[in-house]
């Protein structure tokens, strides 16, 4: 860029040194922009340059050096830098290298063509391993009930069903036989099943106190959430809430025609419940489901907990905490470390659990477990169906782009190009 092309440069020619910063430093006090400000500096340096002057000047006073730094103070100041600003690099001025795929139609038929025939086999592998898997269910919730059907209560609605289980009275055991058609490796896992049970319901989720259950001790007054099981005769209950009073109470013993099977109870929950929320310095008191025959007896809701274990220590009260986001869920109750083999295995149940009165369903569960969890079809099928997919739209995109080609880029494809053409017809 040369001289010629700024403004005023004819007269900064003639001009001395002072005279040109002056005439510089007074362009830029009265157009105040920032653009103009540079050119007018760019113009003074490169005058400079050419006439190979330099820039300092030679005070001959004190009085003459005063009026220069008067007139001057941009020029004799030391450079100061803002320690709030922002340092310059690549990454703070978005200036890292990056890349920008373009989407041609062949790199989009092979890309779909590649997750299909990835996705494929992926789905049929889970599928395989998750058929190979062996799961017994059975729903010991109508069979045990009709156990105990009389001509005088026949047990044939929900009422009466529930009323026979509200009754403390009433035997609650029965006996059952499951058939094993295949052999169980172990660990075999024991689960129960509810159907028809909202755990996820917003008032029954919130009924709970994670500060009480954690170690922080709470007045009742803190105990709002937990409301109505918060407290009885005016004494606060240990665990509060609606999900602790209707703890799971069935019980299952199992055995086969070579004797009873073991059933381990223990590391059913998650260790980060048992360390971080639920306190070993915690015990239930006043809990209403202990206190079956007194005053609090028309409070009964679900299992008992033993006022000597502490609640992290209490493996199914952890289990049954952690809600479930359905209303048809599974819990782990137990693992056999047992192998069992094929025949009948005979279970006696404690019926205790009232699922009638909301017309609730229960099941036993047993199952065995792999690298991709329980039996569950879904996520192999899910991805069979997802690769299939992609394989069928990468065939179409083919077909389309091989029956109808176009060339990368063309302008005459453009929304405005037509536009225009039709504007011309």
């Amino acid at each position: 860029m040369s001289l010629s092309s700024f403004p005023n440069v004819e007269i900064l020619k003639h001009t001395s040194i002072k005279e040109a910063f002056m005439m510089v430093l007074k362009n830029c006090l009265t157009l105040k922009k920032r653009h103009n400000v540079l050119l007018y500096q760019c113009t003074f340096i490169n005058m400079c340059k050419s006439q190979n002057q330099i820039m300092s000047f030679k005070r001959t006073s004190s009085s003459s050096m005063e009026s220069e730094d008067e007139e001057a103070p941009v020029a004799d100041k030391p450079k100061t830098y803002d320690s709030k600003k922002l340092q310059y690099t690549k990454f703070s001025q978005q200036e890292l290298p990056t890349i920008k795929p373009l989407m041609t139609p062949k790199w989009i038929v092979s890309m779909f063509l590649l997750l299909g025939f990835t996705y494929i086999p992926i789905g049929i592998v889970i599928l395989i391993i998750s058929n190979s898997m062996i799961e017994i269910s059975f729903n010991y919730g109508a069979a045990c009930i009709m156990n105990y059907s009389s001509p005088s209560n026949p047990l044939n609605t929900n009422n009466e069903m529930s009323n026979f289980m509200q009754n403390v009275n009433n035997p609650k055991t029965c006996n059952v036989s499951i058939n094993v058609p295949k052999n169980m490796k172990n660990p075999v896992y024991v689960y129960y099943q509810l159907e028809n049970f909202f755990q996820n319901h917003r008032r029954y989720s919130k009924s709970r106190s994670d500060k009480q259950l954690c170690g922080t001790s709470l007045k009742i007054g803190d105990l709002d959430v937990c409301k109505p099981q918060d407290s009885i005769n005016n004494v606060e209950i240990v665990p509060c809430g609606m999900i602790a009073w209707s703890l799971f109470n069935d019980t299952f013993d199992f055995s086969t025609s070579n004797g009873p099977i073991v059933v381990d109870r223990s590391g059913i929950s998650w260790l980060s419940d048992r360390e971080e929320i639920f306190s070993s310095f915690v015990f239930p008191s006043n809990f209403p489901n202990n206190d079956v025959y007194g005053n609090s007896s028309q409070f009964i809701g679900g299992g008992k907990l033993n006022p000597n274990v502490s609640l992290n220590a209490n493996e199914d009260f952890i289990v049954w905490m952690r809600t479930a986001s359905s209303p048809k869920f599974r819990k782990l109750w137990g693992k056999i470390n047992n192998d069992i083999n094929p025949g009948l295995v005979f279970v006696n149940i404690t019926n205790q659990y009232n699922v009638y009165n909301f017309g609730g369903a229960k099941k036993l569960v047993l199952s065995t477990r792999s690298w991709i969890g329980g039996k569950n079809a879904f996520l192999g099928g899910a991805y069979v169906v997802v690769g299939a997919l992609c394989v069928v739209l990468g065939f179409t995109f083919a077909m389309v782009h091989w029956r109808n080609p176009r060339p990368l880029g063309a302008i005459a494809y453009l929304s405005w190009t037509r536009k225009f053409e039709d504007s011309d017809n």
